[in-house]
Order: structure tokens, then sequence, then C-alpha cells
């Protein structure tokens, strides 16, 4: 639950989650200047990570002092375990802590999104081969963050692929 002592705790106004082989250099960039250039504090992590690391505590933390969340939902979003997990901290923080999510379906049918079809089934079955099956509990947690931000009202790109 919301409250005016906790809109005060917001180290950061907006959290960029975003797949960086999709967005970095063209979309993500733009939308990260446009909103600092409006006087925004804005966390965009432009670490490289490596594979299999898991997600950091400093990110996690970053998620959870950032009154709204931009998710940029692309081609590859879900290929990515890392995104996956930092989008179910994303969707946790809006229930426990009143965070304001926005999802961007950039290229994307936001119904893919929502029942994971297309490019977003795909990669789900590949987690679920990789992780042994689709009673792994790191993958049900995936489907269930991609169907809840995928019923979201957000904004989407005119063409979808």
């Amino acid at each position: 639950m919301a409250s005016s002592s906790s809109s005060s705790s917001w180290t950061y106004d907006v959290f960029l989650s975003f797949r960086g082989e999709d967005t970095r250099r063209g979309f993500t960039t733009h939308l990260y200047s446009a909103l600092t250039q409006s006087g925004i504090h804005v966390f965009r992590d432009d670490e490289e990570l490596e594979r299999g690391e898991e997600i950091s505590t400093s990110l996690l933390q970053a998620i959870e002092i950032s009154e709204i969340a931009l998710v940029i939902l692309s081609q590859n979003f879900a290929s990515s375990r890392w995104c996956l997990d930092e989008l179910v901290n994303i969707m946790e923080c809006r229930r426990s802590a009143a965070q304001v999510v926005v999802p961007i379906f950039y290229h994307i049918d936001p119904s893919d999104v929502r029942h994971q079809r297309g490019a977003y089934g795909e990669a789900m079955e590949r987690h679920e081969q990789r992780l042994g099956g689709g009673g792994d509990r790191s993958v049900l947690r995936w489907r269930e963050a991609l169907t809840e931000i995928g019923n979201l009202s957000g904004f989407a790109t005119s063409a979808f692929r």
C-alpha cells in the first residue's frame, strides 16, 4: 500500500527495463534522453551482463526505489532470463509498493505477450526445455508476470512484426 511517506522514499522517478540488443542503441536511448532532458530522474542499467549471471542486488534495489517502471517489451525480451527476472520483481513491486508499471509494446503485439505466442511462446518453450519442463518455478513466475503485464494498459508502436 502506498502512503505519502512512501512516495518520498523514491530515489528514481523511472526505472527502464529493456532488452539491450533490441532497443539500447535506438528507442531506449531516445526515450532516456527525452526523460532526462525533462528533468526526470531515470535508472537505466547499461552494464553488459554475463550469460547465466543472476540479477544483482543493486539492480533489484533500483527497481524497488523507483516510482514508475517503464518496461519495453520487444521481440527478444522474453528470451532473456535476466529481463524476465527483472519483470517478476517489477510486478511484485507493483503489488506490494504500488509502483506504477507502464508497458511499451515495441514492435510486438500485446496479445502475444499476454498469451505467450509468437516469439514470446517460442522463448518460453526454450526456457522450459533448458530448465527441465513446464513445472519449473522460474518459468511459472515468468509466465505469470508476462500475462499480468500483457493485461496492463500501455503504449504500442504502430507496426507489429
